[in-house]
């Protein structure tokens, strides 16, 4: 469904990353970082920032293989702090130094992606507790348009599922790795912004964020998968 309302101005999606560098644990590692300006809120499964709320900034940040900090958020913040930002951000971690970019009516997606650890999200056994190594499959995705509480949970079902259909077409046997992180950003209503309430695969904007989330994910995991995907997902 599309909800149907007059058009709007809109506040263009984020604008180009800065990329980041910084020597740490004896490796060259690498981050992202948008600067979201006013008016914009996030909802996300980020260690730092999570949850539905108002956001400056959005970092992720590439970590050494083997991560063992079990201060992820407070890494995060300070990673943030020394690239001049200020506020409440949004901030995640991942392994893997392959990035992508598309775009779709205005919404662009960002992702970066590794899969040597994939798999299926059900299977048999018990979850682990407490800090889990950095997310492999982080997708960062802007919507210049406002989006309600209930549009914004719809819009992260959304980017999964295409994130998904990207992974099966391009021949991996998973659903994604343990660790996947997501982040949405769109407009805040306002009095003066009406706000979307859909943001499912056949709304108007969970359209674009689909096809933006579907190639940007496949381009990543193309890069990625250098020695081509295999038939059995791991993990």
């Amino acid at each position: 469904m599309t909800a149907v309302l007059p058009p709007h101005a809109t506040t263009p999606a984020l604008p180009a990353p800065r990329l980041l560098t910084r020597t740490e644990d004896g490796e060259l590692l690498h981050a992202l970082l948008w600067t979201a300006g006013p008016g914009r809120r996030t909802i996300s499964s980020a260690v730092l920032g999570g949850g539905i709320g108002e956001r400056d900034w959005i970092l992720n940040a590439q970590v050494a293989h083997g991560y063992r900090r079990t201060d992820p958020e407070r890494h995060l913040a300070c990673l943030a702090a020394t690239a001049g930002v200020r506020g409440d951000g949004v901030g995640l971690m991942t392994a893997a130094d392959v990035s992508a970019h598309a775009d779709d009516g205005g919404v662009g997606a960002f992702v970066t992606a590794g899969v040597d650890v994939r798999g299926w999200a059900a299977r048999p056994g018990e979850g682990a507790a407490g800090v889990q190594d950095p997310g492999t499959i982080n997708v960062v995705v802007a919507v210049p348009a406002a989006l309600t509480d209930a549009a914004l949970v719809n819009a992260v079902a959304t980017a999964t599922e295409a994130k998904v259909q990207a992974l099966v077409e391009s021949g991996y046997d998973c659903s994604g790795t343990p660790t996947d992180a997501v982040c949405v950003v769109a407009d805040a209503p306002g009095p003066h912004r009406e706000a979307y309430a859909f943001a499912g695969p056949r709304s108007l904007w969970g359209a674009r964020l689909a096809r933006a989330v579907h190639r940007a994910v496949r381009q990543a995991v193309l890069t990625a998968g250098r020695d081509g995907p295999t038939v059995r997902g791991q993990a």
